[in-house]
């Protein structure tokens, strides 16, 4: 009985010391007898829980940040659908349409937009005929969404045109474009208000 009450007094009194000191107190749980000075059976339980420790939690969160990025990754890569891809090009298109309509009423001076073997390119008409324009917005570019080809119809004519022109007025002529891939061929309408659609 005395051997127990002193188990528990001097267990208490080492759960207020701090951590060096503890290690001077060693108290065997299973029968109550307390030793002073490190023995090997409390240095084999300290070094089992520092085995035991694990991860924390900031690297368990780093490596799930991680894992989600590589299958999200995969799984974009995996699943591109090349219909997807030849609409989301015809959506830029229609966008940078608005765009050179825009511009050619701000700049006074008619744009024109020229599709080439792999790519388009916007010119604007000077004195001296086209030039092409060099500008962030409507450089030169390359075709992405994998388009082979291009058609430019005028409803109401029976005329191919190689280009289409963006004149300085805010009502154009309507027009289709008709982008072509191996997923199939997506259609921009340009209904002469300066607005276009993706059909």
């Amino acid at each position: 009985m005395f051997r127990s009450i002193v188990s528990g007094v001097i267990m208490r009194l080492s759960d207020c010391l701090p951590r060096a000191s503890r290690a001077v107190l060693n108290v065997d749980d299973a029968d109550g007898v307390v030793a002073v000075g490190g023995s090997t059976g409390h240095a084999r339980r300290a070094g089992a829980l520092r085995r035991q420790r694990g991860f924390t939690l900031l690297e368990m969160l780093v490596v799930l940040v991680i894992a989600g990025l590589l299958v999200s990754l995969a799984s974009l890569t995996l699943n591109r659908n090349p219909r997807t891809d030849l609409n989301e090009e015809a959506q830029r298109l229609a966008l940078l349409f608005e765009s050179a309509g825009d511009e050619a009423q701000v700049r006074a001076r008619p744009i024109s937009w020229l599709p080439l073997e792999g790519g388009f390119r916007f010119d604007i008409r000077t004195n001296d005929g086209w030039r092409p324009l060099r500008d962030d917005l409507l450089g030169p570019r390359h075709w992405e969404g994998g388009v082979t080809g291009v058609t430019i119809d005028y409803p109401g004519s029976d005329t191919h045109s190689d280009r289409i022109v963006f004149g300085t007025e805010s009502i154009d002529t309507p027009v289709k474009i008709t982008l072509f891939s191996a997923a199939g061929h997506v259609t921009i309408v340009g209904t002469g208000n300066g607005r276009y659609e993706v059909r």
